[in-house]
């Protein structure tokens, strides 16, 4: 039996993992009659009939345990891509005719300020009202720190060297039907007052939230202009 085992110690190593473990420790397995270990005490008994050997495999202290690993390849998964809407022809049209429109309106708008500001720059009246924009609305007041719509159009005709009253200044004016910049834009009968700078605007100390800005005349009510030219 000895020599059995001896002659098949091959066999045995190719088939068996040895396991590593502390003095002593001994691995039982069924193993073909034919399979042995040269280089480990080996103890077999065969029982009458049986098909296998038993082997007790006593491991050394030092002793080593390997596992071949499988090589595993990995393929990455596709990349999905978010597929964007066509538009239709429709469409297209659609928002290119809103943004031509657009671009229309912001061109109108920077032409009229453009000649709003031309139209200033022939008075000196009006160029001082835009000297004014910006500045608080203060009741009462009559300074570029402060003041109402009847003190702002009152300090503007003082810088130019021509004194109106504080209110109701257009009763010292004569009515014009073709106001210019500079005149009065007397509105809603009395109850506001500012310098009219051309192209259907004015600028007026409107209110405590709003202050003196550049609006147009049509915005803040219906408008009556008076002049101080003969």
């Amino acid at each position: 039996m000895s020599k059995a085992v001896s002659a098949n110690a091959g066999t045995v190593g190719r088939q068996a993992a040895v396991i590593a473990a502390a003095s002593g420790l001994i691995l039982s397995m069924g193993l073909p009659a034919n399979a042995a270990d040269t280089t480990a005490g080996v103890s077999a008994s065969t029982e009458s009939g049986s098909a296998q050997t038993a082997l007790a495999v006593t491991a050394a202290p030092t002793a080593t345990v390997s596992f071949e690993r499988p090589v595993i390849k990995t393929t990455p998964a596709p990349k999905v891509e978010t597929v964007r809407a066509q538009s239709t022809a429709s469409e297209t049209g659609a928002q290119g005719a809103v943004a031509t429109e657009a671009a229309a309106s912001k061109l109108a708008d920077a032409s009229k300020l453009a000649d709003t500001v031309s139209s200033a720059a022939a008075s000196g009246l009006a160029a001082l009202a835009y000297t004014g924009i910006g500045r608080p609305y203060v009741w009462g007041g009559t300074t570029p720190n402060g003041w109402d719509c009847s003190g702002f159009t009152q300090w503007v005709y003082a810088q130019a060297g021509i004194s109106i009253p504080r209110t109701n200044a257009w009763t010292a004016m004569r009515p014009t039907a073709t106001p210019a910049p500079g005149d009065l834009v007397m509105q809603n009968g009395g109850a506001h007052v500012g310098i009219y700078v051309g192209n259907g605007m004015m600028i007026s100390a409107l209110n405590p939230s709003q202050g003196t800005l550049l609006h147009s005349v049509a915005s803040t009510g219906s408008s009556a202009f008076f002049t101080l030219a003969p």
